[in-house]
């Protein structure tokens, strides 16, 4: 495939949503199960970071500590939601129980199917951090009412993972290569995205290449201004930043998993 076809719109219809009411309606079957990671993530963060090691950092710019970690709890809870949902889940649909294979027999396209995929990846991202949310709000932790826009957010931080999980889902020969991005990608994410210490403690060239390739470090900003009430003009740009690269792997995603499923 040329670089134009790789980069080439997708051709969905709104049968799309059929792929996505298929994985919702899994989902809801087993909800109890998938209920309690999200639930219980923040309250254990919170006692053991927050409270914990709160006591000897105290604050960060003017911020109590655990009131500076919950925003990175929701922007990692979107993260993993997403990512997650698109690389091991989607695959074992995909070979394991050749869900893929079953609905391509019918009039949906390939990139019907895996524009359904992403679109329930970052479903998933909503749905724990609606999960998240409310615990926060309970430990005082969140400013309302400006923390409910993090849950549309959700949506579109949810959709940038999901595309990104499903590029290497395209990518990664086998199920035991998905480690690789896990431990590459998302755990340098989770520690250095200024989740639990501000970026600028930093050397200056990590700082900037946190800013320019770790998505979370946008999500984490974002989450934190609407967290804490503090919006500034750093918000558009991150904002913008993600959109960007969310509608680009979108592409790269949905082509990539075409020629897969093709080949």
């Amino acid at each position: 495939m040329s670089l134009s076809a790789y980069l080439s719109p997708p051709r969905v219809t709104g049968r799309t949503w059929r792929v996505w009411q298929r994985n919702l309606d899994v989902f809801a079957r087993t909800f109890r199960v998938n209920f309690l990671p999200p639930l219980l993530e923040p309250i254990l963060y919170l006692l053991s970071l927050g409270y914990g090691l709160g006591v000897f950092v105290n604050e960060i710019n003017g911020v109590p500590y655990p009131e500076f970690i919950a925003p990175a709890l929701l922007a990692i809870s979107i993260m993993n939601a997403a990512f997650f949902e698109t690389t091991y889940s989607s695959y074992v649909r995909m070979y394991f129980q050749k869900t893929f294979d079953a609905i391509i027999a019918t009039p949906l396209s390939i990139e019907e199917v895996i524009t359904g995929e992403i679109l329930w990846g970052a479903t998933r991202s909503l749905v724990n951090a609606a999960i998240m949310l409310p615990v926060l709000v309970v430990f005082r932790v969140v400013d309302l009412p400006s923390s409910l826009l993090v849950l549309p957010f959700a949506l579109l931080a949810g959709l940038l993972f999901a595309s990104i999980g499903m590029c290497f889902t395209a990518l990664t020969p086998n199920i035991e290569t998905l480690n690789l991005p896990t431990f590459l990608f998302i755990t340098p994410m989770f520690l250095f995205s200024g989740t639990f210490f501000p970026l600028t403690i930093l050397p200056v060239p990590l700082q900037v290449f946190a800013y320019a390739f770790l998505p979370l470090t946008h999500v984490v900003l974002i989450t934190r201004m609407l967290t804490l009430s503090q919006v500034t003009p750093l918000f558009l740009l991150s904002l913008g930043w993600i959109v960007a690269v969310a509608a680009v792997t979108f592409v790269l995603a949905v082509n990539l998993m075409k020629k897969r499923l093709i080949l």
